[in-house]
């Protein structure tokens, strides 16, 4: 994947401290296996990490580091890269769709962050809050789907450099993914989601769930395509990659690989073949009106 050179985002708010290894007993690399208790059981972000409605967002900015590393350096400008890219594909389609695209911050965090949907650490993943619409994500995730969760494409990587390497795709999609979970709270497909599992079964929230990240999914492939229109950003084997990385989150795959067995009715993100058939569907088209998960008779 081709990102550099490109605009930066100035939407960026920078967390990251000091070197940790721990916080509140997480190892940082203990992040996929937290990832995939949370998936397994159909616990939410804020239930997992011990999230408490009256914990209170803090009102200052912590300070980045004073000294990045050359790592460091590469992953905030690859997200702020990844980031402007969303905005210059979604601020015109909202447009044609009659309306103003409010662009999201993200926060980057090192081990433990503070949002106004309570407290996090590394163990969630990224995750966006609609709360105050921030996406959070401390990048040490990317460096676990390499190491942890194997997605690295089929590309020849020997000659690229840096943040060029395995999963560079599959990082951006990532990011567009919980931009996307921002493109829902924005149209109001967040809110009308969440009044309807507070009237509805476990079973059947955990269903509707489903049908949100699978739609994030389609706007992740959406912004692919319209960005690639835009820049011919786009190498061989990044489609696959993200289609990789769509089948090693899949709920299904992730409790066979914990447990041996899948239990389809605590699935809150989808099986491996439906992520990856989203993803792909909004990727093929570019149309938001072919990312409509809640009405389909797709699976």
């Amino acid at each position: 994947m081709q990102w550099r050179g490109r605009r930066q985002s100035s939407n960026i708010e920078d967390r990251r401290g000091g070197r940790a290894t721990k916080v509140g007993g997480v190892s940082v690399f203990g992040l996929i296996l937290a990832l995939i208790v949370w998936k397994v059981f159909g616990i939410s972000p804020e239930t997992t990490l011990g999230i408490t409605q009256n914990i209170t967002q803090q009102h200052h900015t912590a300070q980045a580091p004073s000294h990045e590393t050359v790592d460091q350096t590469e992953s905030r400008e690859f997200v702020a890269t990844i980031l402007a890219d969303t905005e210059d594909v979604w601020a015109p389609i909202f447009q044609q769709l009659g309306g103003t695209y409010q662009a999201p911050k993200l926060v980057m965090f090192t081990d433990f962050v503070q949002s106004a949907c309570g407290s996090a650490n590394s163990a969630s993943g990224p995750f966006y809050c609609p709360a105050d619409q921030k996406i959070y994500l401390d990048t040490s995730f990317f460096k676990a789907m390499r190491t942890q969760m194997g997605i690295t494409g089929e590309r020849n990587h020997t000659q690229l450099n840096r943040q060029d390497q395995a999963a560079d795709f599959a990082q951006a999609y990532v990011i567009a993914h919980e931009v996307g979970h921002h493109v829902q709270t924005l149209l109001g497909i967040s809110s009308q989601v969440r009044q309807a599992q507070n009237k509805v079964s476990k079973i059947a929230a955990n269903n509707l769930s489903v049908r949100m990240e699978l739609q994030a999914d389609c706007f992740a492939g959406l912004w692919a395509r319209h960005n690639h229109e835009r820049t011919q950003f786009l190498q061989k084997g990044d489609i696959e990659e993200a289609l990789d990385a769509a089948e090693k989150i899949g709920d299904d795959y992730l409790q066979h690989k914990a447990h041996g067995h899948a239990v389809p009715d605590s699935f809150t993100h989808g099986t491996s073949q439906q992520r990856q058939y989203w993803f792909y569907r909004g990727f093929e088209s570019g149309d938001i009106n072919q990312c409509d998960t809640f009405t389909t008779n797709q699976p």
